[in-house]
């Protein structure tokens, strides 16, 4: 009879509204919440009997509908360590499972993803963000050259780096094809010895016996090194391709080799030397000064000898149906079939979004908006009620009928 079934229809009707209000409850109470993603409520029609002569009450289902895809807007932070998505993918991310054996932290399996990247370093070294999830990227090799293969959680070492002597130099510089005077033409430049300390190398330049050449020598201030002669071309005033001077001293820490490219040095017309600049490899010890993000996704370490290190590189994780995956807790997302397979690449290549450093993506929940489905929830519920409480009374006159 219709009027159990419009009964039935009103109360599934009362319950798809009750899960719209739970969503919009949840929307709004996690609407400061960084990288949240709003759940909408989706209604679908059930049907029992339908013609063109005769339909059936059926009922209404209101499942959730998820917004992964759809951006927040972005907020610029004083964090050099948050980074926001802009457009297509998420970040991956691993959460803590307690300690192994050794001390060190052990990490969930699962594979997770967010777009809250509110990261802080936690006192193990790990980029954590505000629900406790440990960022994930590529790592790189002492040389910062990074390795495009499984991610794993980014630690931060803050142990010192180590000196490094020079090895190599280079010289940018223009000799004059008529000097002044037949005088050696005598220069200087500092070097890096094994513990790291400023050494002075004393470079002259003779006119050579032949034209447009001219022979280059290193001395430690007291004995010479090595020396070199150059051949110029007469029309370009170019040196040789490859042309270096090679010398071994010690410099305080024992026996040094280095190598002092000089193919950037030329001969011109004029009377006096001129030096343009003079770069040279190594470095002095530093310790640990901070730790930083770029818009490229590299983890960059820098130590108070000016010197830094990229000691990772955060990728973006795409995914072809992002709405489809697992809602987790902490605005984590984990793998679920509908999503599709995985896609891990460099920020702002092959449809990845890109990164901005020092900045978050806030919620995508609009307020007013959430306010207007609200009213319109309660109002469809009220409607509801009030086919209930009619169907109760056409039935109480049915049964009255008898009297």
């Amino acid at each position: 009879m219709s009027l159990f079934n419009s009964m039935t229809t009103a109360i599934s009707g009362m319950n798809a509204q009750s899960r719209a209000l739970g969503h919009i409850s949840d929307n709004v109470a996690n609407s400061q919440t960084v990288g949240f993603k709003r759940t909408d409520t989706n209604f679908e029609d059930l049907l029992t009997q339908s013609s063109s002569r005769i339909h059936t009450p059926g009922a209404v289902s209101a499942t959730p509908e998820a917004t992964v895809s759809l951006q927040g807007s972005l907020e610029m932070v004083d964090n050099p360590l948050s980074i926001a998505l802009s457009g297509n993918g998420l970040l991956s991310v691993a959460q803590p499972a307690g300690r192994n054996p050794d001390g060190s932290v052990a990490f969930e399996n699962q594979q997770l993803f967010t777009r809250a990247g509110d990261f802080r370093k936690d006192s193990s070294g790990y980029l954590v963000n505000g629900s406790g999830y440990a960022l994930q990227g590529w790592s790189a090799d002492a040389n910062g050259v990074v390795n495009q293969g499984p991610l794993s959680p980014i630690h931060v070492d803050e142990t010192p780096i180590a000196a490094q002597p020079t090895t190599k130099a280079a010289l940018t510089a223009n000799l004059p094809k008529t000097p002044a005077s037949t005088d050696p033409i005598k220069t200087q430049f500092q070097i890096y010895n094994p513990a790291g300390d400023l050494k002075t190398v004393q470079l002259s330049w003779a006119a050579g016996g032949a034209p447009n050449t001219w022979t280059a020598t290193a001395s430690d201030g007291t004995t010479n090194l090595s020396s070199q002669t150059l051949t110029f071309d007469p029309v370009t005033g170019a040196a040789a391709p490859g042309s270096a001077l090679t010398f071994t001293g010690d410099f305080g820490q024992g026996s040094q080799t280095v190598t002092l490219d000089l193919s950037d040095v030329t001969q011109h017309a004029g009377t006096v030397y001129e030096q343009s600049k003079i770069t040279v490899d190594g470095e002095t010890s530093g310790a640990f000064r901070a730790v930083a993000i770029r818009d490229s996704g590299d983890v960059v370490v820098s130590y108070d000898n000016g010197a830094s290190r990229t000691i990772a590189k955060v990728p973006v994780v795409t995914f072809s149906n992002p709405d489809a995956l697992q809602r987790m807790d902490g605005q984590a997302f984990g793998l679920s079939s509908e999503a599709g397979p995985m896609q891990v690449q460099s920020a702002g290549t092959k449809g990845a979004g890109t990164l901005s450093a020092g900045a978050v993506e806030h919620s995508n929940v609009d307020i007013a908006a959430e306010f207007t489905k609200l009213i319109v929830a309660q109002r469809a519920y009220t409607a509801n009620t009030r086919i209930v409480t009619t169907t109760d009374q056409m039935l109480e006159e049915t049964i009255n009928m008898r009297r």
